[in-house]
């Protein structure tokens, strides 16, 4: 079916289960509830209320048929429908445990599984809510529930202290592996959605950088049709009256013309350069490049230079020219009045410093820098934030053969954050 419906909607993002997904696991546990109960039933010989029990999974055989009959397997759940069904599943159990035993059944721990999955999939919010409804559940059977089934007529009356003891081992385990499967998946959504985000910036740097490929391709493409306009305009400086409109008309046609090609001739010139002179420069022209944007906003740069080696000649690398740039740009939005970037190499390794004179990095959070959505620098004094930024620039540096350090500068002379980028020349340097 390819048509949305009102809660089972294609479009919901992509975090969303697949409503496919949450019906087979609910067969996996009608599965494993109606074998559970006719062992106890038929093999184990206990007293238990078959026709109760059989009817409650009954309920969810009917649920899942009506879901796959109606919707469309391929569609999301919605963050309401999805806690609907997670919310039933917890009402269905809860029912088939009252009538088995209540916290006695040894099964009970399973009402915990509709809020590990909702920890899973959605905002905190409904698993809050799922959560308080499964611990009024517990509590409900530890008051309120049908005999244990057992070997003897009426069941097995077990003690208080053994209810409550499982009463409290169900909402425990209810809280930590919620809160574990949470911390766990939202990290995972954040690295995906971090990740995604680099890939996009690389795509445009990318972009950006085959902009001369383009325009010697527009050259070439032109090159034709304008020597066409040159050569009928010229015909026709041939043909008209002097004197008259249309020889000027003409005149002015064959002087655009010849201004075009001299256009076309500057990108073909520029594309031409542009294999080893735009897309190779020296490392300083990369720190050039990467500071220019940024001068004149009352944070001084200075580049400083301390090397006896011959200056590697770079390639003009998307990823490196973004993740220096953010790095410099988040070194002046937390500098007080300067930044230095400190640089040199010799013949096996190129190395680079950023620093800064602002308050630094907080010490809570040096081991976490370069993670995405990390946002706190220092606490007392803060201009912006150091999350999905520096995780990006962090990342391309790193796909270009970069190791990176991130620490706290203090000497004589400065006080304040810096970040060390080392590369193996090899890895840096253009081939000739």
């Amino acid at each position: 079916m390819a048509e949305d419906y009102q809660g089972f909607n294609t479009s919901v993002p992509s975090k969303s289960p697949r409503l496919d997904t949450l019906i087979k696991i609910r067969w996996i546990a009608i599965f494993g509830q109606t074998t559970a109960v006719l062992f106890v039933w038929m093999w184990l010989g206990f007293e238990l209320p078959i026709t109760t029990c059989l009817l409650l999974i009954g309920a969810s055989v009917t649920l899942n048929l009506v879901l796959r009959a109606r919707f469309s397997p391929i569609a999301r759940l919605e963050e309401h429908s999805l806690a609907a069904l997670l919310g039933y599943d917890a009402v269905q159990l809860a029912a088939l445990l009252f009538v088995t035993g209540g916290l006695g059944n040894p099964f009970a721990f399973l009402l915990t599984v509709p809020v590990i999955i909702s920890s899973s999939t959605l905002p905190v919010q409904w698993t809050v809510i799922l959560g308080t409804l499964v611990v009024a559940l517990t509590t409900l059977l530890a008051n309120f529930h049908m005999p244990l089934p057992w070997i003897t007529y009426g069941g097995l009356e077990l003690p208080l202290f053994y209810i409550l003891g499982m009463w409290v081992a169900i909402i425990s385990s209810l809280l930590f592996t919620s809160a574990y499967a949470f911390r766990l998946a939202d990290e995972s959504r954040k690295l995906a959605d971090a990740l995604n985000a680099t890939e996009l910036v690389l795509q445009r740097e990318q972009y950006l950088s085959n902009l001369d490929g383009l325009a010697a391709a527009a050259a070439h493409e032109l090159g034709t049709p304008l020597a066409t306009i040159s050569l009928v305009s010229k015909e026709l400086l041939w043909e008209v009256e002097q004197g008259t409109q249309l020889e000027e008309d003409a005149k002015l046609l064959r002087s655009q013309a010849e201004r075009c090609r001299e256009i076309l001739g500057r990108l073909k010139s520029l594309s031409s350069q542009g294999d080893y002179h735009i897309s190779v420069l020296p490392f300083s022209g990369i720190l050039d490049e990467v500071t220019e944007p940024h001068k004149g906003f009352g944070v001084d740069i200075n580049i400083e230079i301390q090397a006896e080696e011959q200056e590697p000649q770079c390639r003009r690398n998307p990823g490196i020219l973004y993740g220096l740039g953010n790095l410099v740009e988040n070194a002046i939005d937390h500098a007080k009045s300067d930044v230095v970037l400190n640089a040199g190499w010799d013949n096996t390794k190129v190395w680079l410093t950023i620093s800064d004179d602002g308050p630094g990095f907080g010490e809570e959070m040096i081991q976490q820098i370069g993670e995405p959505f990390v946002t706190n620098r220092s606490r007392a004094k803060r201009k912006g934030g150091l999350g999905l930024g520096l995780f990006i620039a962090k990342t391309l540096l790193e796909r270009s053969g970069a190791s990176i350090n991130f620490a706290n500068y203090k000497n004589q002379r400065a006080r304040g954050a810096t970040v060390k980028i080392e590369w193996e020349r090899t890895s840096l340097e253009a081939s000739q």
